[in-house]
């Protein structure tokens, strides 16, 4: 098949540097966005995220003419929707993201097109998609309706990029593609080996939704065993950090580093997903769930305790005259991504409880984010070094590895990521 127009729907993480990997590869691609800053934004050539190399990668695309963001869709020939799917309060799936963007792109389709899922979902998101555009457009055939004579192709296709090496790993990674019909599998697997040097594995739409589901669930449980170890090893007043490192040079054990929880837009919430579906079968992975859950709590219960050791060294000093420290926001090391990251809730939540300054230190981001009340400052690390009374590191960013205990002010820590020279 000939795709010589791409429209990709969501100029987020995935979306911009999916958008921008085609159009490296000199085709034509429509990226549309409700955010107009964002659209606006692209269209200068300039980005809104930040990724290694996006920049420079979507200022050529634009300046060649072979990238234009826009508010509202236009006709292609492949749709690739790449929208958040959040969970909701009672951690069932939203898919109200996937919807919208679904009657959005309706008008614009015709005869022929390919519309390609990328977004997480659950099992069975990629077939609702296709009723939504089928009760937009019934002057068009899809594949729950025609099989493989259908007007429209539908595919499910999930991202697996390690943000910070998303640029590397779209091309180079293997793709799952699981299509309503072989056709549509076909379809999906052409269009991706424009860029893909890794395999295109086909399958059908409900295993490719799971597999990626799995992968995250996969990686969930394991940090949940890392995450109850050092708590269990606090208890016991064991350094967890040595003990991983001992029990790994075992041959057949490779555990993970623990740390104050789990965030991210996939590993946080795709595991709710399985359990939404399957919930008298998912225990284990709703345990772990559980489990990375509770750790920013407990962190937070750290933090309390390293306060009011302070204060019993500092007898003179009040709760209002302690000034913490939090190193890092984000997810995960040395990017911005905000997203269920649990360095964010227990930063906030320690804006909220303690009564006296709270510093936030974020390398990675230029404005404070929302949610944090008027004592929390958002610094950088030297100032941190110099003004905390107790020290909370959230994230092992670049920045913050090896620093020396003697390099702070403090010396009262709360080091999740055991990164702390002592």
């Amino acid at each position: 098949m000939s795709f010589e127009t791409i429209s990709v729907v969501g100029l987020g993480y995935i979306g911009l540097p999916t958008a921008a990997v085609f159009a490296s590869r000199k085709k034509h691609v429509i990226g549309v966005d409700v955010n107009r800053a964002a659209v606006d934004l692209i269209n200068k050539g300039q980005i809104h995220i930040v990724e290694p190399d996006l920049d420079l990668v979507v200022h050529t695309a634009v300046t060649e003419g072979y990238l234009r963001a826009t508010t509202t869709p236009e006709a292609a020939d492949a749709f690739l929707i790449a929208v958040p799917t959040p969970f909701k309060d009672d951690h069932q799936p939203d898919l109200s993201y996937i919807e919208s963007a679904s009657r959005a792109i309706a008008p614009v389709l015709k005869s022929g097109d390919l519309v390609i899922l990328e977004s997480t979902s659950p099992v069975g998101a990629t077939e609702q998609m296709s009723a939504w555009l089928a009760e937009c457009r019934p002057d068009l055939t899809f594949p729950q309706q025609a099989g493989e004579d259908s007007d429209i192709r539908i595919a499910h296709c999930p991202e697996r990029v390690l943000p910070g090496h998303v640029l590397r790993e779209l091309v180079q990674n293997d793709r799952v593609i699981g299509g309503m019909t072989d056709k549509c599998s076909a379809a999906a697997a052409s269009l991706y080996q424009i860029f893909v040097e890794g395999e295109c594995v086909i399958t059908n739409a409900r295993t490719a939704e799971m597999c990626k589901l799995t992968e995250n669930s996969f990686r969930d449980v394991n940090i949940a065993f890392a995450n109850e170890l050092s708590m269990v090893c606090d208890k016991l007043d064991i350094n967890v950090w040595e003990l991983i490192r001992l029990a790994n040079r075992h041959p057949r054990v490779n555990i993970l580093q623990p740390g104050p929880g789990v965030g991210g837009h996939c590993i946080a919430v795709d595991p709710w997903f399985i359990v939404s579906k399957t919930p008298d079968l998912a225990n284990l992975i709703r345990t772990a769930r559980t489990v990375n859950d509770s750790k920013p709590e407990w962190v937070i219960d750290k933090v309390k305790v390293a306060v009011a050791n302070f204060l019993q060294g500092n007898p003179e000093r009040t709760a209002s005259d302690v000034t913490i420290a939090c190193l890092g926001l984000a997810f995960k090391p040395d990017i911005d991504d905000l997203r269920e990251s649990p360095a964010m809730l227990i930063s906030r939540k320690l804006s909220d409880i303690h009564p006296g300054r709270l510093i936030v230190v974020e390398p990675n981001i230029s404005q404070q984010p929302l949610g944090f009340g008027e004592k929390a400052e958002l610094k950088d690390l030297a100032y941190a070094q110099s003004e905390a009374d107790v020290v909370v590191l959230l994230v092992d960013h670049k920045e913050f590895k090896f620093l020396s205990f003697d390099t702070f002010k403090s010396s009262y820590f709360v080091d999740t990521r055991g990164v702390i020279e002592f």
